[in-house]
């Protein structure tokens, strides 16, 4: 499953357009090197995504068949290893 479509349907993202967009900007990284929206994922994979007020890095534990899962199935796709909100000062002095 190509990595926009993994964020969508993981809920990490809520757009698929969205998750793509990120991937360009280089925000997703997969194993420590920037991810194009379709690169496959694979168990096991380390990923990060690193926007101006989150930072999130999860492990993939599952990658679904279908494009679409319930909300119990799509936190058991991923094991979330850190997840902060960056401080808004933080996002200032960057500025």
């Amino acid at each position: 499953m190509r990595i926009d479509q993994f964020l969508k349907v993981a809920r990490i993202v809520k757009r698929r357009s969205l998750a793509k967009e990120l991937c360009d900007d280089g925000v997703v990284k997969v194993n420590g090197a920037p991810a194009k929206p379709s690169r496959e994922v694979k168990v096991g994979d380390v990923v990060e995504v690193d926007t101006i007020s989150r930072f999130l890095k999860f492990r993939v534990l599952e990658v679904p068949i279908s494009k679409s899962v319930s909300k119990k199935k799509a936190r058991e796709l991923v094991e979330v290893i850190e997840d902060r909100k960056k401080d808004i000062r933080d996002i200032i002095d960057l500025i």
